[in-house]
């Protein structure tokens, strides 16, 4: 496993790369509040199938890259920095892999800079209209995604997260391991980390969903059904806003963690999904 740090403008992101230096460059984006760490589990099985296999640690996490303000962690610059990734690593287009708050980021990248992209494969949040229909009228969303109100308030949720030895912080992480939920917590105990990876709940937007049309990109689709967050309406919905070749895999029994729950089973629908789009 290398490790990279990739120039993006006035910020240097810190990045795990794995694989052939001239094979088929795949970005994987982690999501909230998680590192590239996340993905080590499914790394080496696409790299051994001959992909070259980049893990950035987004806007907030790295530390060079962890501007203080709300305002520059809005979506437009969280596209930008996917695509000043690839850049720094000489690719026009690239595969996009992403989970969580990652899987926003990937849906919006799509939709907006589908000439940049190979394939797109996103876990576990759907497309942003679909969500967004889900939160105006399904309760079942609305009570899952309750925790977002908590998020957006400055200092309270920073504050609760990390009381008594970050204890509401861990109770997140379910099922992982003691070793990977306490290198999660130390990455967020870093100075301005934790509001940085807030900051991207505080920034979302209605403007958010203008100017995004049906995903014309290749896609993959992975839910899991023991996903506290995420529920089944939305996950279902969002066919209907993919205008390309279509795959939804639905893990039963796994929860919200699944590059860490199910990684074997991951990188083999990742490695299906890729062939198909060569």
């Amino acid at each position: 496993m290398e490790l990279l740090r990739l120039p993006v403008g006035p910020y240097t992101f810190d990045a795990v790369a794995t694989g052939p230096a001239d094979g088929r460059p795949v970005i994987l984006l982690h999501g909230f509040p998680q590192t590239s760490a996340c993905w080590l589990g499914v790394l080496p099985i696409l790299a051994s199938a001959g992909y070259r296999m980049v893990a950035p640690n987004q806007r907030g996490y790295s530390p060079a890259a962890r501007p203080v303000g709300t305002e520059h962690y809005a979506i437009p610059p969280l596209v930008a920095d996917v695509i000043g990734v690839a850049d720094a690593l000489g690719a026009d287009t690239v595969d996009v892999v992403g989970h969580d708050w990652g899987a926003a980021v990937a849906w919006q990248l799509a939709g907006r800079h589908p000439e940049r992209m190979r394939s797109l494969t996103t876990v576990s949040v759907p497309h942003p209209f679909a969500f967004a229909d889900a939160l105006r009228t399904d309760p079942d969303q609305q009570q899952r995604s309750a925790y977002m109100t908590l998020f957006r308030q400055p200092a309270k949720a920073e504050q609760l997260l990390l009381a008594d030895g970050a204890r509401r912080l861990r109770t997140l992480f379910g099922p992982l391991s003691g070793a990977a939920i306490d290198g999660y917590v130390a990455h967020m105990q870093q100075p301005g980390a934790l509001t940085a990876a807030l900051s991207w709940y505080r920034a979302m937007s209605r403007d958010d969903l203008r100017g995004m049309g049906r995903v014309t990109t290749p896609t993959l689709y992975v839910w899991s059904t023991g996903d506290p967050a995420l529920g089944r309406v939305a996950a279902e919905a969002t066919a209907a806003h993919v205008a390309a070749p279509y795959r939804f895999e639905t893990f039963d029994g796994v929860g919200h963690w699944v590059p860490e729950e199910a990684p074997n089973r991951l990188a083999a629908v990742l490695l299906d999904h890729l062939a198909a789009t060569r």
